[in-house]
């Protein structure tokens, strides 16, 4: 565990960074970054674009600047080369979906203490929400799996695989790139009929259609039939409590072929619990926006996989930026 040498200056920094995060959101909401674009602008234009207070615009913008993501000659504002590859939305790159849901997020986490004291979440889930939340968690998951998923996919070897069934997949990134990976095999992505446009708009935009379908379901009361040889299941298990997570992996495992493959992909702590970083706080981030979601640790996640009747489970090498993992088994 990495001892962190706290002082009083250290302790304040920590206690105001919403400050920058607040900047960063605001910044983003009003796509400022896309505004600008390749240009050089005053900051009265850009508040003239986005129908803005001038002075509160100019505020905004030095304090973008100051954080390093505009740059600033004489009075006029422009796109630093990070910002332009990753905060303007004709950028492939574009991260703006899943900062705007940590935006949507932070009105709970103001909150976490009525959370801790009363066990039970305090805001509604993201992705049964309004729209244009909806939009953001789901395209959210996006940014981040497009960001992991070309070279996650290259850990598995599926090429004698089929069919990939891709549980509670969202916008289908993982199984798309599964499919450009491993020219013979097809997917199915099982989610919810309000993710449905979002995946088809995306398995389209990468042109497998043809090799991709998607099948409305919930994955924890829906029924869920066919026949596949492997079970993708990428940041479903946080959103559950054990019992639930149980009963997921029991119906995805019935699913499965003789010898067939399921993988499991999530934030994963220690054993111990208290480490890594990341895993600890989005523990707290589904104790804030879930009944019983939470961070598991890789022996719990051995333990549930190990009670439905998997065997050979083991931790991929794979090692994710925020401390993602996978464990995957055969039955």
């Amino acid at each position: 565990m990495k001892i962190e040498s706290w002082h009083p200056g250290k302790i304040l920094e920590l206690s105001g960074f919403y400050w920058k995060t607040c900047t960063l959101h605001a910044a983003v909401k009003l796509d400022i970054f896309t505004i600008i674009n390749d240009q050089a602008l005053t900051g009265e234009t850009i508040a003239k674009n986005i129908g803005a207070d001038i002075d509160g615009t100019n505020r905004l913008l030095n304090a973008v600047s100051a954080m390093g993501l505009l740059d600033k000659i004489g009075d006029k504002f422009s796109n630093t080369d990070v910002a332009k590859k990753y905060l303007c939305k004709n950028s492939n790159g574009y991260l703006g979906f899943m900062i705007m849901h940590h935006h949507h997020l932070i009105a709970s986490w103001a909150r976490l203490d009525e959370a801790v004291q009363n066990g039970k979440p305090v805001q509604t889930r993201a992705s049964f929400s309004d729209e244009s939340r909806r939009e953001a968690f789901l395209m959210g998951m996006f940014n981040n799996a497009m960001l992991l998923a070309p070279s996650l996919v290259k850990e598995f070897d599926l090429s004698g695989r089929r069919h990939l069934l891709d549980m509670g997949g969202g916008p289908g990134t993982y199984a798309i790139h599964f499919c450009l990976n491993n020219p013979n095999l097809k997917a199915t992505v099982y989610d919810l009929p309000t993710t449905r446009p979002f995946a088809e708009k995306t398995i389209a935009g990468f042109g497998l259609s043809n090799r991709i379908d998607f099948i409305n379901g919930d994955y924890v009361d829906g029924d869920l039939a066919g026949s596949y040889d492997v079970v993708w299941m990428s940041h479903i298990l946080h959103a559950e409590g054990p019992k639930t997570c149980r009963f997921m992996i029991q119906k995805a495992v019935s699913t499965l072929e003789p010898g067939g493959m399921i993988m499991i992909h999530d934030f994963i702590l220690d054993n111990t619990k208290d480490n890594p970083l990341f895993p600890a706080l989005f523990s707290l981030n589904m104790l804030v926006g879930t009944n019983e979601g939470q961070a598991y640790s890789e022996q719990e996640i051995i333990d549930i996989l190990a009670a439905c009747g998997v065997k050979e489970i083991q931790r991929s090498s794979f090692h994710g930026p925020m401390d993602s993992g996978v464990i995957f088994g055969y039955v």
